[in-house]
């Protein structure tokens, strides 16, 4: 596999606010620094009636991202959740207000809507991303490209003022699909030499250039939660963000999280022990709209500017990072069953594609590249 860049979460700086270590109220304001307090703190200290109840598996549910996120946790001393609650919501926080399209205060936002020869200073986890988006964008040729904001948005899969409303279902023009790729391609970007300050990088806005950073900042978001979990004493954990997954450590009684992996219409699905590392998937089960009789995949191909439309309807990615496996995941839908796979064997990318059911697979086909059968060798349950 491709050397990916590592990314610094920051895991050891996440600290409860000085309020809750005193057991006042948890309401804090949207996107407030925590600061002070500990999980040491006695205030979060197992209550004794507790002890003698069966609290090794406890979990935790929210939304984000225009999603869900779920935990389950390993919790022999049964202590209390709510500031593990804390923790999920902050960090999540911060992942949409530097990285949401979504929201027009972010980050992003605000680099898309600058002008042209603008330089912006980017946070350090922002940037960690986008070196790694841009490293896979490189790797792929531009299948996978975290510049195509105005493209998505072209297709109507970006953001909109009502985001449950149904898409249009109207593709748009090929001028305006030419005009968009124009100002997409991450050969644009630039960085603004700063070695001596690495954490106050700047990038250049090159003019109508929009970052879509969707196919990498969930994958972020899981591992970032899970260092910051395990960087406050809870190593043994299962979380999940919209699909993506991590785990940490193990059940309660040391056996391996398992996860399904969902696969063809009428099969049955696989089960995997993750141990420690990530899966993520893409696919065109979501976010479609028909038109003309014709299906349109919100997987848009930079490189053509048209939603893809082969026989490859999902891939499942395995790597200790799910950051990694998320880009990867949309790196393989977007290049396909044939192209796909063979730059999973070039790369040793673990992964298991899933394809549409046809007059030769009527139930459509799965098959595994040999790093995926190697990683889950002799445990995988259908």
């Amino acid at each position: 596999m491709s050397t990916a860049p590592r990314i610094h979460y920051g895991a050891g700086i996440w600290q409860i606010p000085q309020a809750q270590a005193r057991g006042e109220s948890l309401a804090a304001p949207a996107g407030s620094a925590l600061t002070g307090g500990s999980f040491a703190s006695p205030a979060w200290k197992a209550p004794a009636m507790h002890l003698a109840q069966d609290g090794s598996l406890h979990s935790l549910q929210g939304a984000t991202m225009g999603t869900t996120w779920s935990l389950r946790l390993a919790n022999p001393d049964y202590a209390p959740l709510a500031p593990v609650r804390a923790l999920v919501q902050h960090t999540l926080d911060a992942v949409i207000a530097q990285m949401s399209n979504w929201e027009v205060d972010s980050c992003v936002s605000r680099f898309n809507a600058a002008d042209a020869g603008s330089w912006h200073a980017l946070p350090p986890e922002l940037a960690q991303v986008l070196d790694a988006a841009l490293h896979w964008a490189r790797a792929c040729d531009g299948a996978y490209d975290p510049t195509v904001g105005a493209l998505v948005s072209l297709w109507g899969f970006g953001p909109r003022a009502n985001p449950q409303a149904p898409h249009s279902g109207q593709p748009p023009a090929q001028a305006d699909i030419d005009r968009a790729l124009q100002v997409c391609g991450h050969q644009r970007l630039q960085w603004q030499p700063q070695q001596w300050l690495p954490q106050q990088r700047r990038l250049l806005q090159p003019g109508g250039l929009q970052l879509d950073l969707s196919g990498i900042a969930k994958g972020y978001a899981v591992d970032w939660v899970a260092e910051r979990l395990r960087a406050a004493g809870w190593p043994h954990a299962l979380l999940e963000i919209g699909g993506e997954i991590r785990a940490c450590g193990h059940k309660p009684g040391g056996q391996p999280w398992r996860v399904a992996v969902a696969g063809v219409a009428g099969d049955e699905p696989l089960v995997v022990p993750l141990g420690d590392g990530a899966l993520a998937s893409s696919g065109d089960h979501w976010h479609v709209f028909m038109h003309g009789g014709k299906r349109f995949s919100h997987s848009l191909d930079p490189r053509s500017g048209q939603p893809v439309a082969h026989a490859l309807t999902s891939v499942t990615v395995y790597h200790r990072e799910c950051m990694h496996a998320d880009a990867l995941a949309t790196v393989l839908t977007v290049l396909g069953p044939e192209e796909g796979w063979q730059f999973a064997l070039q790369h040793q990318v673990a992964a298991v594609f899933h394809t549409h059911p046809d007059a030769g697979q009527p139930q459509g086909l799965r098959r595994s590249t040999p790093a995926w059968a190697q990683r889950f060798a002799g445990s995988m349950k259908p």
